[in-house]
């Protein structure tokens, strides 16, 4: 049995007809940068996440950066975040100008440690970026706290958390702006980049579309210098279709991840943790292992035709790119232990319970008792 880490075949094919319709319609139009369909999407996105404004973007890196932008900040500022997540996150941060601080992690949950947040803020701090990392929602009401007693804005890096909900709240609607990706494997994709800024604020939205449209309101009034990222029409028209399709599939995932956690009750392996009153979505389906061990494990599943993923090996702070930073391994420890135990296991919509049958019979096959508890 062959098990692709993500199978965008299977799901292309069940929706097929209607894509290819959507697909053809916006070619028949020309409606390929802005138009109807990407206005139409922008509509749809912002009424699912349960927020007032919708801005398309090219990317979720640009929905971040743009997002900053938009909120004035730049050189001499800084920002905070997770010290686990996807270099995105701190590279739009230093794409502004600012600096990154890092925070270490929860480590039953992976995302940011909201005890350690108030120790890293200074009179630069403007912004914090929580991350709802592999699609569980981080904590978000003492990061709301600290940000109001601070005066701090907070962005929601929600680029892996399409759908999923806080304490009733949807993930997109609790800070000030948040960003999200719909690269071709999140749980929301497109058939390219494709991104976009959702928030409550009309200044925000209408300053965040005119950064991302060459600084501009109408065709040749530019007020200031922007950038080009624009949602194009044949990704706004693929992503309404799928769109649509969104909660039956989150569904999935979640029943998926819950047949994970009760398969693999009965190992060592750490399976993932939601925190009280969330809908987590499972991006990922992460498991963690000992250090020593992932590697004989990843290989294992490998032997036997299932795909496995790394997300992520090395934490931020430790990455050659922050080396200017200075800091230590010692500096994140959690961050630093998780990135070289977890591993993520293949999760899709169209993921059979045989096929999860299959993967948790191969982890149990071998010396489970190797596995941390």
């Amino acid at each position: 049995m062959k098990i692709p880490f993500v199978d965008l075949t299977a799901q292309y094919k069940s929706i097929k007809g209607e894509i290819d319709a959507a697909i053809s319609e916006v070619i028949s139009k020309s409606a390929f940068i802005g138009g109807p369909h990407v206005k139409s999407f922008e509509a749809a996105f912002a009424e699912f996440c349960n927020v007032k404004y919708c801005v398309g973007l090219g990317n979720g890196t640009d929905a971040l950066s743009i997002a900053l932008k938009t909120l004035g900040i730049g050189k001499g500022d800084e920002v905070i975040t997770t010290a686990l997540s996807f270099i995105a996150t701190s590279e739009a941060i230093t794409m502004t100008g600012a600096k990154v601080v890092f925070v270490d992690i929860n480590p039953e949950t992976y995302n940011i440690d909201v005890a350690k947040i108030e120790e890293k803020i200074s009179s630069n701090t403007k912004v914090i970026i929580p991350v709802h990392l592999y699609g569980q929602p981080a904590d978000m009401d003492p990061i709301l706290k600290i940000a109001t007693k601070h005066d701090l804005k907070v962005v929601e890096d929600a680029a892996q958390a399409h759908g999923a909900v806080y304490k009733g709240r949807q993930i997109g609607s609790i800070g000030d702006m948040a960003c999200f990706s719909f690269y071709p494997g999140k749980n929301l994709g497109a058939y390219g980049d494709a991104g976009a800024i959702v928030t409550n604020d009309e200044d925000l939205a209408v300053k965040a579309r005119m950064i991302a449209n060459h600084g501009r309101i109408n065709k040749y009034n530019h007020e200031i210098e922007g950038v080009n990222s624009r949602l194009d029409g044949l990704q706004g028209a693929i992503l309404e279709v799928k769109l649509r399709r969104l909660p039956d599939w989150t569904e999935s995932r979640r029943k998926n991840a819950y047949l994970y956690n009760e398969y693999l009750n009965n190992t060592e392996l750490i399976t993932p943790t939601e925190i009280d009153n969330v809908k987590a979505v499972y991006h990922l389906y992460v498991v963690r292992v000992k250090k020593d061990q992932r590697k004989e494990l990843q290989e294992d599943l490998k032997s036997k035709a299932i795909s496995t993923g790394i997300h992520y090996p090395i934490a931020l702070p430790n990455l050659k790119a922050y080396e200017y930073l200075n800091h230590t391994e010692d500096d994140f420890p959690e961050a630093t232990q998780a990135s070289r135990e977890i591993l993520s296991l293949p999760i899709f919509p169209e993921l059979q319970q045989s096929q999860i049958e299959y993967i948790t019979e191969t982890i149990k096959e071998r010396g489970r008792n190797n596995f941390p508890k």
